[in-house]
């Protein structure tokens, strides 16, 4: 039996009809989490931050890399999670051992090639492939890197609280590297909130 067909065969015997109540699009808590693609994630970090299916809006790529600041995918998903899906604060949560922080350019290309990518393409399409994967040395600085790209663009409210953590794959551990409810621009819209909230009910 091929990969397809297990899955397809899995799926028969997973569906009981009425077993799951329909869920509402907007997550219940109101949060987006921007993480890894890593297996080892998978059933483990929602749990590990005491969230279950509907609660939260995740997004993943390899790294939780934000190639492209301003108009890529990750920015465009997190800008309809919060204009359109209720969100009012985002997690940026990379983990220890991450395989993007052992990239080897060079290596990978040849990878590529021997697959039959043509080299001309990747030089003409993805002349840096370092840079277009997004690749890093450290998990804890990429972190604090994507949420200062978020933080600062220009289609994110500065009301919404962005914070940075790093999750340990082995042990389910999480630790803050960037507290959201800190930033100055988070603290700044909220002085500024409070400040209209005083004057309307004077």
């Amino acid at each position: 039996m091929n990969l397809l067909n297990s899955i397809l065969t899995a799926n028969r015997n997973f569906i009981h009809p009425g077993a799951f109540p329909p869920l509402p699009k907007n997550p219940k808590k109101q949060f987006a989490i921007f993480t890894c693609m890593d297996t080892r994630l998978v059933d483990f970090l929602e749990p590990a931050m005491g969230i279950k299916r509907g609660d939260a809006k995740v997004i993943k790529n390899a790294g939780n890399t934000l190639v492209d600041p301003l108009h890529g995918g990750v920015i465009r998903s997190l800008v309809a999670a919060v204009f359109m899906l209720g969100v009012d604060e985002i997690f940026v949560i990379g983990h220890e051992d991450c395989g993007m922080a052992h990239i080897d350019p060079e290596q990978l290309k040849n990878t590529m090639i021997a697959r039959g990518i043509s080299s001309v393409a990747i030089e003409k399409h993805v002349p840096d492939l370092a840079q277009w994967l997004g690749a890093f040395s450290c998990p804890s600085e990429n972190v604090v890197e994507v949420v200062a790209k978020i933080r600062a663009n220009p289609l994110i409210p500065k009301d919404v609280p962005i914070h940075g953590l790093i999750f340990c794959p082995n042990d389910g551990r999480l630790e803050v590297v960037v507290d959201g409810y800190s930033a100055d621009g988070y603290k700044q819209r909220i002085c500024e909130s409070s400040e209209r909230g005083t004057h309307e009910h004077q």
